[in-house]
């Protein structure tokens, strides 16, 4: 499908929230997908993954996730000052306003004309944290969490027994768990830890490792595997496919 995009101002309990839509351009309902972004916001690789899955049939809603922290509009750069000053955004916002981003998303996705009002989730990064943390409200229907970090070390600020491992039992759509085996930042015992509190929990849920580092996904970079994003890309778009039509 050809697509289309343009952006909208959402407004939060914690400020406006600009968010990129990307939709097929053509006439029908399509089902919604919130694609969590990196610590980097919306780069031009988040850009083009969003107008893949936009491409399948559905619309994408891609927030930017530090809004409160940053001027709307901002996009960091994959450099070392990108880096340190989105990895502070993320040690900065707690979870519970991330939570109340993804209401205002699922209610501006019901509220769509062209959107059927099923909505799942997907992210890469701290954006496959966030989708994982989306699926706690019972509007996400399934969520495709890539590399994502922070789950199981339990870094990102938050209630009293509200992080997001903690809280695993209470997701009850389905879950698509990608990894990479080399990835430093979410190593062997993370992963084991995060897939034996899911197969405790009794979710529904698969789980796949590939051979690949962090970011595999991204088509910048040293990092970058054009073979598995294919894979993954097509896992994904299964997923949603089977759940959200």
């Amino acid at each position: 499908m050809i697509t289309t995009s343009d952006f909208h101002d959402i407004e939060t309990p914690t400020g406006t929230m600009r968010t990129y839509v990307y939709r097929p351009n053509e006439t029908g309902n399509f089902p919604a997908i919130i694609f969590y972004s990196e610590i980097f916001q919306q780069t031009a690789p988040i850009a083009r993954t969003a107008t893949i899955l936009a491409g399948h049939g559905f619309v994408v809603l891609v927030p930017e996730v530090f809004h409160e922290l940053n001027p709307i509009g901002t996009v960091l750069g994959y450099d070392d000052e990108g880096k340190d000053k989105g990895n502070n955004d993320k040690w900065t916002k707690p979870l519970e306003a991330h939570d109340s981003d993804t209401v205002a998303l699922i209610d501006f996705a019901k509220s769509l004309d062209y959107c059927t009002g099923k909505v799942g989730a997907m992210g890469v990064c701290i954006g496959g944290h966030l989708a994982f943390r989306a699926a706690l409200n019972p509007n996400i229907l399934a969520a495709s969490c890539l590399y994502a970090t922070d789950i199981h070390s339990d870094t990102l600020p938050s209630e009293k027994d509200n992080d997001s491992f903690s809280r695993t039992g209470d997701i009850k759509g389905e879950l698509q768990m990608v990894w990479g085996k080399q990835d430093p930042h979410v190593p062997d015992a993370g992963r084991m830890k995060i897939h034996q509190q899911l197969l405790s929990c009794g979710n529904h849920f698969s789980w796949t490792e590939f051979n690949a580092q962090h970011a595999f996904m991204r088509d910048e970079g040293e990092r970058y595997d054009p073979v598995l994003a294919i894979r993954v890309y097509t896992m994904a778009v299964e997923l949603f496919q089977r759940t959200l039509r």
